[in-house]
């Protein structure tokens, strides 16, 4: 290769070359491979020791249409207990296994058969010996002293325990295993949802997490920081039945994901490659 003088400056144009090359290429990788915001709450310093959060107040979702109850009552008398407690009985998914996609049964290997009675969709549930219930808006608390007080009609001190069946929950977009999830007990914050997903991927957007909520006759759309710790006193962090977390893609995995800006990055690559070996072999 040629090497030109100019006074006391020595260059060579294949030089250059290569360094536009490398230039290049560390520039794309590097605004590719540099995700931002991966820690959560970020907000809190990590030198503090301790650091107190106020927290949301945690409402006991109400019972809407559609929704599974389990309704057991205990009474002195096997035989009555027996009786009171013949309920519908289908395979459901519990503990957190994951539900197949359009399946009401879920893949996982902790299926079991659930007893549960399904809320009518105007709102009533019907017992054994009880009767008809009406359910809809109510907790499963009040829902609980109803019942019990209707036994104790027929039997000396009954014990009733309600709890829901179907507390689905659904995550999309980048966790590690999206799907939707039936929760184990009814106090379910965002962060169980999330852990219950396998936790965010690498190319989740942590400070835009969108929560979809069924507010009736109309759709509830609130955004989500993970970096931020005011999350914890927002009165949607604490989740109900139906709700659907989404996490979005950052920047990264979107330009990844751009075959044409890949294309055509691997165009200039190949041009910027067959000019040095030309520069080389002619001896520019």
């Amino acid at each position: 290769m040629r090497i030109i003088n100019r006074g006391s400056r020595t260059t060579k144009p294949g030089v250059y070359l290569l360094l536009l090359m490398a230039g290049a290429m560390s520039l794309y990788f590097t605004s590719c491979s540099s995700p931002k915001n991966i820690a959560y709450f970020k907000d809190i310093p990590d030198s503090v020791r301790k650091t107190a959060i106020d927290q949301a107040t945690f409402y006991t979702p109400p019972i809407q249409p559609d929704d599974i109850l389990q309704v057991s009552i205990q009474t002195l008398d096997p035989s009555a207990t027996a009786l009171l407690n013949q309920q519908n009985t289908a395979t459901w998914p519990i503990d957190g296994s994951p539900l197949s996609p359009g399946s009401a049964t879920g893949t996982g290997s902790s299926n079991s058969s659930i007893s549960g009675y399904l809320v009518d969709k105007d709102g009533y549930v019907v017992l054994p010996l009880i009767g008809k219930v009406f359910v809809k808006g109510k907790t499963t608390d009040v829902v609980r002293d109803e019942v019990r007080g209707k036994a104790a009609e027929y039997y000396k001190d009954p014990v009733v325990n309600v709890r829901f069946v179907n507390f689905k929950i659904t995550v999309l977009g980048e966790v590690t295993k999206p799907s939707s999830y039936i929760m184990p007990n009814e106090k379910v914050t965002l962060l169980d949802a999330l852990g219950m997903a396998g936790d965010l991927t690498i190319y989740g957007r942590r400070e835009n997490i969108l929560l979809i909520r069924d507010a009736g006759v109309k759709k509830e759309f609130i955004r989500f920081n993970l970096n931020d710790s005011k999350m914890f006193t927002s009165p949607y962090f604490y989740l109900r039945q139906g709700d659907v977390i989404y996490v979005e893609p950052n920047k990264t995995k979107v330009e990844s994901t751009d075959v044409a800006k890949t294309r055509n990055f691997t165009i200039a690559v190949s041009l910027l490659s067959l000019i040095v070996v030309l520069a080389t072999r002619l001896k520019l």
